[in-house]
């Protein structure tokens, strides 16, 4: 047997991987292999051993250094590193008591305040120098029109919503206003021109007037004469202009109105191919088959009388 399978303990030497003795006799061997019978083990019953510990008290010193022995009668044994068969007695790990948490430190809320500001100017920083996308800022559009509240709309009155049919009733008026004042205006052509045509001359209003009189009446006519008669603003001053078909010429009229009337007492006035005999603020003269008389007691001038004469 190799000398590294021998083991010596207290003089003993051993198997080092039977841990049998190598000494023993052979009797001493075929005994210990030998079981013990159920009659030995059960010949009598024994004590429990088993110590309660709630009613026993540890023992004195002197006591368990008795039981313990003196040192050289035990079987004190010291184990040989060579031995692999035996395996180390475990260690426990001490255990160790749950820390007590310490109360968590809190922040002052004028210092959280603070922080959150400073996070807040961070973010909007960061967010001034990132360019949106245009899906963000469609995004943020929609969000913005649907907080806002919706606006009522207010009811429209009656012109705004008639405003085009008003527009046009205005226009309309107005041309109406400016029609009828330029009717007004030219209510003695119109009248002149109708007389005419009843008549059947050619019949024409005189576009000079004197100052300070006016038409007065409506303008007569019967077969192939006009009148039409003129009285002052104030006071009875009053002529008469009439316009008669005629064959004569500028002798017969002198003959046959103007001397029957005041004989030699006339004036004779020569304006643009027209012979206007004049006399006591009255008048006579012809032109183009047309007789021209102006009869009343009217102050009519000859200058007057010449501008009424080449306004028709």
């Amino acid at each position: 047997m190799d000398k590294n399978e021998i083991v010596t303990i207290n003089g003993q030497r051993y198997n080092a991987h039977t841990g049998m003795p190598l000494n023993a006799t052979k009797a001493s061997t075929v005994v210990a292999s030998k079981p013990p019978s159920a009659a030995g083990i059960h010949a009598a019953p024994q004590k429990s051993q088993t110590l309660i510990r709630r009613a026993t008290k540890k023992p004195p010193a002197s006591i368990t250094s008795r039981l313990i022995g003196k040192p050289g009668r035990s079987m004190d044994i010291a184990r040989s590193n060579k031995i692999a068969r035996f395996a180390p007695h475990p260690v426990k790990p001490p255990v160790k008591s749950a820390p007590v948490p310490d109360v968590a430190a809190t922040t002052h809320p004028v210092v959280k305040k603070v922080h959150q500001q400073l996070h807040t100017a961070k973010q909007a920083a960061v967010t001034a120098q990132t360019p949106k996308s245009a899906q963000d800022i469609k995004h943020e559009a929609i969000v913005a029109a649907l907080a806002k509240p919706a606006a009522r709309t207010p009811k429209k009155s009656f012109f705004k919503r008639n405003s085009r049919l008003i527009n046009i009733f205005s226009i309309g008026a107005v041309i109406i206003i400016i029609g009828v004042y330029f009717t007004y205006l030219n209510m003695p052509n119109l009248s002149v021109q109708v007389a005419a045509q009843q008549a059947g001359i050619n019949a024409t209003y005189p576009e000079y007037r004197p100052d300070g009189y006016r038409l007065d009446g409506p303008v007569t006519y019967n077969d192939g004469q006009v009148t039409i008669n003129f009285a002052a603003n104030t006071g009875s001053s009053a002529f008469t202009l009439k316009q008669a078909k005629s064959s004569w010429d500028s002798s017969a009229v002198l003959d046959n109105i103007v001397r029957k009337k005041v004989g030699e007492k006339y004036i004779t006035n020569q304006e643009r191919g027209l012979t206007i005999y004049t006399y006591d603020g009255n008048a006579a003269w012809v032109n183009a088959g047309i007789l021209y008389t102006i009869d009343g007691n009217a102050p009519l001038s000859s200058e007057q009388i010449r501008r009424i004469a080449t306004s028709l």
